[in-house]
């Protein structure tokens, strides 16, 4: 269980849990022919019913759809040099010993101000500050988009957030571990097959990032994608619940109050991004959005069980896509290599 611990937090520094873009469905532009006072189906409009039947045509995007023959090895080599650039960037000023020291001075701001270095008291302090300027920065991008443009944007969102995630990361590998004892069910037969199980799960909602990841890093223009398929079926906002499964899992098996205390932020902060996406979407989409509200739900299958969202027959094809894989190898290769990651962040003595 400890293996698996915090690499969803990393992807948020990038993230808005939503993330979504639309276009309005298909209508016949030609009347019904009327004969009599009886009314039937021209024929155009009648073949353009059946088309939309067998093409399933959405109103929003198709999750998770990848195709490697509309892919461009000339952006993926810029999104490996982007992204490797900013760690390294990041790096070099937040956490590098010859480097300027952003992430102790971030730190010691934090411990100083709340007048404690009680790790369940500085963690809620690393991650309220980074919850306020990603929601911050990601309520502002409305109006900041026309002005700087889309990828500018995007660019600051990422140096920005991406500092502080993984400052808090950090010091929750280090410190999850102290604080009050709470309680301990690390010797319940089943509890860690069960409990690693659920963060598995939570993995495949919490990365919607991976539907664009040439957007993430600006390659290409980012947008507000509106998802209609997928893991948004079961759920309308896949990020929290991905990490409202993952905070009940963690904290249940460390039970400290460091735990705890992360847990309780993380939760409130993604259930104020549930309030702040759907105002987003609603004012970026309008009607399309609504359309896509009305079928889905926030409490996961609540819409399929009311009948509002019926799944296909063939609805497994939808997670048989190159991102669902990425984050599958991606999360078992993180559980090998967490001991690596929690050596990485002793070493900042924090």
């Amino acid at each position: 269980m400890q293996r698996i611990l915090f690499l969803a937090l990393i992807a948020r520094a990038f993230l808005t849990a939503e993330a979504f873009i639309p276009h309005h469905p298909t209508t016949h532009p030609c009347p019904p022919t009327t004969i009599t006072g009886r009314t039937f189906p021209t024929t155009s409009s009648l073949f353009a019913s059946i088309q939309q039947q067998e093409t399933k045509e959405l109103v929003g995007d198709d999750a998770a759809a990848f195709s490697l023959e509309e892919q461009s090895l000339t952006e993926w080599i810029q999104f490996s040099v982007a992204t490797g650039t900013v760690l390294a960037l990041v790096a070099y000023v937040w956490f590098w010993p010859s480097g300027p020291h952003g992430g102790d001075a971030f730190l010691n701001i934090i411990q100083s101000s709340l007048g404690t270095t009680d790790p369940a008291v500085t963690v809620t302090g690393m991650l309220s500050v980074f919850a306020i300027f990603h929601s911050g920065l990601a309520g502002l991008r409305t109006y900041a988009e026309p002005v700087v443009g889309a990828r500018a944007w995007r660019v600051l969102f990422a140096l920005v957030s991406l500092p502080l995630a993984l400052s808090c990361i950090s010091y929750f590998i280090n410190h999850a571990h102290e604080g009050t004892q709470y309680w301990d069910v690390t010797q319940v037969p089943g509890i860690h097959s069960a409990l690693w199980i659920a963060n598995f799960i939570s993995f495949l909602f919490l990365y919607p990032s991976t539907f664009n990841l040439l957007e993430i890093a600006a390659i290409q223009p980012p947008q507000l994608h509106l998802w209609e398929t997928g893991i948004t079926r079961i759920t309308r906002h896949p990020q929290a619940i991905g990490q409202f499964v993952w905070c009940f899992a963690h904290t249940l098996w460390l039970g400290t109050s460091t735990a705890v205390a992360a847990s309780a932020i993380l939760v409130a902060h993604h259930a104020f991004s549930i309030y702040h996406g759907d105002r987003r979407l609603q004012t970026r989409h309008g009607e399309d959005f609504e359309y896509i509200k009305s079928k889905t739900s926030v409490v996961p299958f609540q819409a399929i069980w009311e009948g509002r969202q019926e799944l296909p027959p063939d609805y497994y094809k939808e997670f048989l896509r190159g991102p669902y894989f990425l984050v599958v190898g991606g999360t078992i290769a993180a559980y090998f290599a967490h001991p690596y990651m929690q050596a990485g962040a002793a070493l900042l003595h924090w």
